[in-house]
């Protein structure tokens, strides 16, 4: 596997990466889900991700030193809710680029810590809110998960097989990709505006939002008759029969997403029904091609099916599992995953040819660079006082 490395993020860490981001100065108010994964994001860039813990710690049910989302970042511990609690933060945010926080609205603002304090204290700062609902609406102030954000965007009605409820995708399109990403995304370009003018503002990063913008291309297929509004109807939520995964005699899975002419030529004849597969565009006999399909990669293993279609413009690979996925040759290659003081994990992306990046410390654990910001950030106040 490519990229190793060790250590843990528990000693004095590092004031910043060595990618496109390094130089940025980021406070991250701790909080479970997509705040920290894209607080993750810019610190795997190269930002120097200062995470605010609270005492006592977070929400989530893992142990700190395994928690991937806080790699790269360093810790300082600050009670928001004691009465020096903001002035702390409010310190960092003076001599920080970004702030991320993902309470429920008006929650920053009752701890003293919103954008009018921020902003008070650095007019520059681009303050990024990270929620599911938004900072307005009527859902606004209720409580929810990627579930619910992404079922009434559409995006969860759109996957799994029709007659059957709607297949959850873990909570990779909510909370990263209508979440993480689309924070990410505003920050940057905030960040941008910020240094071109010298004025910061708010980034309302909602999932619900980010949810539906992903959904952009769907909707213009339907406005042109082109998808239908229900599951598994549709060429690319599996309702196609060249576009879907098949179960191997083996028990495993290949995933087929031959949907150009060449490549479905080439598909079928390694599969061994190219003479006799019913026509592609014949809608109506869909059924007979998938059972057709079907019976083929029931007669061989997944590993077998690999071999065959293997380096082939086919589009066919194998459904691997999260432990298989780093030893695939091609990720392997690439150096995709890392191991990094004994956690495999997925490595920074994107790439860049200029300011590469990569994992330079571990998890950091909840207060364990208290000394290092404080001297890096000038904020002496971070330090306990001395009896």
């Amino acid at each position: 596997m490519a990229g190793t490395g060790n250590g843990a993020g528990t000693g004095t860490g590092t004031a910043s990466g060595s990618g496109p981001l390094a130089g940025v100065r980021v406070v991250e108010l701790a909080g479970i889900g997509p705040g920290p994964f894209a607080a993750m994001l810019l610190a795997d860039l190269g930002a120097d991700v200062v995470r605010v813990d609270r005492p006592g710690g977070g929400g989530l049910a893992v142990d700190p030193a395994h928690d991937i989302t806080n790699r790269g970042k360093r810790s300082v511990l600050v009670d928001l809710k004691s009465a020096d609690g903001p002035a702390r933060v409010l310190d960092l945010v003076e001599r920080a680029d970004v702030l991320v926080e993902g309470f429920r609205p008006g929650v920053a603002e009752r701890l003293g810590v919103g954008p009018a304090e921020c902003h008070a204290r650095n007019p520059r700062l681009v303050y990024g809110r990270m929620t599911g609902w938004g900072q307005e609406g009527p859902l606004a102030h209720t409580a929810g998960h990627d579930i619910a954000y992404i079922a009434v965007t559409g995006a969860l009605g759109m996957i799994g097989n029709p007659g059957e409820p709607p297949a959850v995708p873990a909570n990779l399109v909510g909370d990263y990709a209508g979440g993480s990403l689309y924070l990410v995304i505003g920050v940057l370009a905030a960040l941008q505006h910020a240094r071109a003018t010298g004025t910061g503002q708010v980034v309302d990063a909602a999932i619900v939002d980010g949810t539906a913008h992903l959904t952009a291309m769907i909707h213009g297929m339907m406005a042109a008759g082109g998808w239908q509004d229900r599951r598994g109807a549709n060429l690319l939520d599996g309702g196609c029969p060249f576009y879907g995964t098949y179960e191997t005699s083996d028990g495993g899975y290949m995933a087929v997403g031959a949907l150009e002419q060449q490549f479905y030529d080439t598909f079928t004849e390694l599969l061994g029904i190219g003479d006799r597969a019913p026509a592609r565009k014949d809608i109506a006999r869909w059924g007979e091609l998938r059972e057709a399909v079907a019976a083929r990669f029931r007669t061989r293993t997944r590993e077998e099916w690999t071999a065959v279609f293997e380096g082939t413009d086919a589009c066919v690979a194998p459904v691997l599992s999260l432990r298989e996925a780093p030893g695939h040759p091609h990720l392997a290659a690439r150096g995709t995953f890392t191991d990094f003081g004994g956690i495999v994990q997925p490595a920074p992306a994107p790439r860049f040819s200029a300011t590469p990046v990569a994992v330079t410390t571990g998890p950091a654990l909840p207060g364990a660079h208290t000394e290092s910001v404080a001297a890096d950030w000038d904020v002496p106040a971070l330090l306990p006082k001395e009896a």
